[in-house]
């Protein structure tokens, strides 16, 4: 009887520990209904170091020898306390237009079309004008001499690469950058700007990701 009572407390305690996991996961549907076109705080404008990426992927369009450095990632709507709203309805395709206009800021469709269904569609400002925005916003951004393509690999500290984008962008605060790193190499740098593109500081969440020390920016392919 003892290992009776034992065995029906067992599945109780995992019934129970099931429905509080169910609990504290929404549902997919109910995430979506939650990212509204238009309304969130602020952009972060991501820049990928190409080719670390063409390390990996090295069949990609992207890494066809055309010496990219930075690209453009993409210009993502953010939540100031955290997160970000994604994939919001109504969602539609581009149009040839929009895509033609596209492909002069990204450096392949299918990323564009990526990053247009999760979040240009969230910046409540169409098709046209997300990519407009996009424009204006890598306009806004200068890249630092130290850090435009080049035939060998570079090491900086995470540190020294932020303070580099500051310099030549005075504007940018000291909150208001991250790099992000893919192992040893650079990936990433990721710059904080009000919906106006004025920079300004980045959102919780929004932070270095390097690991002490010296990174591997590799040269451009």
């Amino acid at each position: 009887m003892k290992k009776l009572f034992t065995i029906l407390a067992l599945i109780a305690l995992t019934a129970g520990s099931i429905g509080t996991s169910s609990a504290r996961q929404p549902s997919s549907s109910k995430a979506q209904a939650e990212s509204v076109a238009g309304v969130f705080d602020y952009y972060l404008l991501a820049l990928s170091w190409s080719p670390t990426f063409c390390l990996t992927h090295k069949d990609d369009a992207q890494c066809t020898g055309k010496g990219y450095g930075f690209v453009l990632h993409g210009l993502w709507p953010q939540y100031a306390k955290g997160g970000w709203p994604q994939s919001c309805p109504p969602l539609t395709t581009l149009s040839a237009a929009e895509t033609s206009k596209g492909l002069t800021l990204f450096p392949t469709k299918k990323l564009l079309d990526h990053e247009w269904s999760k979040h240009g569609t969230c910046s409540g400002l169409g098709a046209m004008g997300y990519l407009d925005k996009s424009d204006q916003a890598l306009a806004a951004v200068k890249i630092p001499q130290e850090l435009q393509p080049f035939g060998t690999s570079y090491y900086f500290e995470a540190q020294e690469i932020a303070d580099l984008f500051r310099r030549a962008n005075p504007g940018i605060p000291e909150d208001g950058i991250a790099v992000v790193c893919s192992g040893p190499q650079l990936s990433e740098v990721r710059v904080c700007m009000g919906k106006d593109l004025q920079f300004g500081a980045c959102g919780k969440g929004v932070k270095t990701q390097c690991r002490v020390g010296d990174i591997r920016v590799p040269p451009a392919r």
